[in-house]
């Protein structure tokens, strides 16, 4: 009969086969789409592929606005599909905005599977630079939630939009599993996703948002990543804002409104 310390030691193997041999499903939780899936949106929105260098083709909704400001580029959290994401759009239309939503690799109609860190960010540039060819570099705004914050930094930092919003990020993956998971041996980790190492380099202004009651991203990463800022970059704490639903919060709508009218085109 199988002790407790052997049944514990066999758990922990597993564990540790899985964070070595399948980290993605552990980390990305993707909804597919068939190719012919209908979006209900109730505003005006055109269905973007991107070719990627190796066949595959990188899907988002590109929601427009009559006069638009410019573009947010949105890069969403670990789970779900546009389908989900998708009516998170009217927040940011409402604010004079087109916005981009891409799916990765594996989610919605994107094809292809995510297999590191390299790739992930790779078809994220990939996007960036599609969206370029309709929009002015200095009027698009890249915004990431949750898992999308790291590529959202490591983006900005390689490129001149006008603005970076962060919300709910984490310092790194591997602080954060570290947090949330403190027995996880965190060397295994194959996706570092190092926000710090990204976010000093970004040289247009920098905005974090964090709910003061996140559960899943602790609020203390945003105040580490504060020591990695410009002195006119900024944190702003949502009170009583959990890690889903802040794209819906009034008091976030409030203060993104102000940032977007703060940095318009040319003014810092």
């Amino acid at each position: 009969m199988l002790t407790t310390v052997a049944v514990l030691a066999i758990l922990y193997v597993l564990l540790m086969s899985l964070l070595s041999f399948q980290q993605e499903s552990m980390i990305f939780f993707p909804e597919k789409l068939p190719k012919d899936y209908t979006f209900g949106f109730n505003q005006e929105f055109e269905e973007i592929f991107v070719p990627a260098k190796d066949g595959v083709h990188l899907h988002g909704l590109l929601f427009k606005t009559p006069a638009p400001r410019g573009l947010i580029f949105y890069l969403h959290g670990n789970a779900g599909s546009v389908a989900s994401w998708g009516w998170i759009a009217k927040t940011y239309t409402d604010l004079g905005y087109d916005i981009f939503i891409l799916d990765y690799r594996g989610y919605g109609k994107s094809g292809g599977n995510i297999s590191s860190e390299a790739q992930f960010f790779d078809d994220v540039q990939l996007a960036y630079d599609h969206l370029k060819d309709s929009y002015a570099e200095d009027s698009i705004v890249i915004v990431g939630y949750s898992i999308g914050t790291g590529a959202a930094t490591k983006l900005a930092s390689d490129n001149r939009p006008k603005l970076l919003v962060l919300q709910a990020p984490y310092y790194s993956l591997v602080d954060l599993m570290q947090n949330l998971y403190s027995f996880v041996p965190t060397f295994l980790l194959k996706y570092k996703l190092e926000t710090y190492r990204y976010i000093g380099k970004v040289k247009a202004p920098v905005v974090l948002f964090h709910g003061d009651l996140d559960e899943i991203i602790y609020p203390g990463s945003s105040e580490k990543l504060k020591a990695h800022l410009k002195p006119t970059d900024k944190v702003i704490t949502l009170k009583g804002q959990r890690h889903n639903g802040m794209n819906e919060n009034p008091d976030y709508q409030r203060a993104l409104a102000e940032v977007l009218s703060e940095y318009e085109a040319g003014k810092k």
